[in-house]
């Protein structure tokens, strides 16, 4: 089987999207699946299954940039690639997002599963709602990761989902070995934007003692003010951005994983990653990571934005108490719940179901027509937009 995963953001950037993209092509490739990747590459593409399709262009959405490609030459790039591959089944991940999804969502002519992440209200989906609705009438299988983003995605366009959650490689974390450290420690890791709540997590860390270290991984537009604002904290160590192989060994020698997010969080595969790596996780309580940790059992969670609760919370892990031993040890079972290669195997499921569900009907006029614009007009346009 021939299998296309769309991705509409930068595969160059960390993100949970694109991190569920790369993570899901490589598990169907271990079950012998012939599984590509599309999408836009802001750099070399970071691993030789990846069609790069462009360059993004960051955007601002639900509260965050999204590193989109809404372009014309990422779109005609990927007609191209759809028309090239041919691929038995098309994954096109959050189908309704401007560029390489959109595209795909209402171009492809084989069977189509749309995965739908987002949680929350979209401008771009305001100015595409009609495009969206068109295309999403034409997808054989739509899932959602989470609630939240079945909520969001049938408000905007309709339709039934299956609800299949996010996974992660659990066996990489078990392998990693553990970062260097010198005493106590919490680990942020995100984007430094408002909604992440690293500002809190940063009040919070004020009351701790004085022997504890926060590493905060990641940047973003945040990353200046908060680092003048803490300046004066020498045991603030800021990492900047930081490769998957150095965030897993972070993660493995922290003492505590903090997830202090505000809102806008549809499923937390960051608290997945704290527990496959067997650390105590401190979040906040957002429905989206009640799917994945549940308070007193894999994790602690705060009241979101109460900077205090939060540093009592904090405090409470670092204890290394009997009950924060039970916690890492529900968490580590909590997280097989969710490894990649189960999520492949159910994907494989949902491939089946909607090839059985796609038309056998000959192209209708509208493919004639998109196939022989991609024929004609594709190749001169890709070739001046190198």
């Amino acid at each position: 089987m021939r299998v296309g995963i769309v991705c509409p953001y930068s595969l160059t950037l960390p993100g949970g999207v694109q991190g569920q993209v790369l993570g899901l092509a490589a598990a169907l490739r271990r079950r012998g699946v012939q599984a590509r990747v599309l999408g836009p590459c802001d750099g070399p593409p970071p691993d030789p299954s990846v069609t790069p399709l462009g360059s993004s262009i960051p955007t601002a959405s639900n509260g965050s940039l999204a590193a989109i490609a809404p372009d014309p030459a990422a779109s005609l790039r990927t007609l191209r690639a759809l028309r090239d591959e041919r691929f038995d089944v098309l994954n096109i991940h959050e189908p309704l997002t401007p560029g390489p999804s959109l595209t795909a969502l209402v171009t492809a002519f084989c069977p189509t599963v749309g995965t739908f992440h987002r949680s929350g209200p979209s401008r771009w989906l305001d100015l595409t709602r009609p495009l969206a609705t068109y295309g999403s009438g034409y997808l054989d299988v739509r899932v959602a990761v989470s609630e939240e983003a079945r909520q969001t995605a049938a408000a905007a366009v309709g339709g039934d989902y299956e609800l299949v959650w996010n996974g992660i490689d659990v066996g990489r974390y078990e392998r990693s070995g553990a970062w260097a450290k010198t005493g106590p420690t919490v680990l942020f890791v995100g984007r430094h934007e408002p909604r992440k709540g690293l500002e809190v997590l940063l009040r919070a860390f004020q009351r701790l003692d004085a022997g504890v270290t926060l590493w905060v991984a990641g940047q973003g537009p945040e990353t200046e003010r908060l680092r003048r604002i803490f300046a004066s904290d020498g045991r603030v160590e800021w990492l900047g951005r930081i490769g998957e192989a150095e965030k897993i060994a972070r993660m493995r020698a922290a003492d505590v994983l903090c997830a202090p997010s505000l809102g806008g969080e549809s499923f937390g595969v960051v608290l997945l990653e704290g527990l496959a790596a067997g650390t105590p996780v401190v979040a906040s309580d957002l429905a989206g990571y009640r799917r994945v940790a549940r308070s007193g059992l894999e994790a602690i969670l705060t009241p979101p934005g109460d900077d205090k609760a939060l540093s009592e919370a904090l405090r409470r892990a670092l204890g290394a108490t009997s009950e924060i031993e039970e916690m890492v040890a529900n968490g580590s079972a909590r997280a097989e719940e969710f490894s990649m290669d189960a999520l492949a195997q159910r994907y494989l499921e949902l491939f089946d179901l909607a090839v059985q569900r796609h038309s056998s009907l000959q192209p209708s006029l509208y493919e004639k027509v998109v196939t022989s614009v991609a024929s004609a007009v594709g190749e001169w346009r890709i070739r001046s937009w190198r």
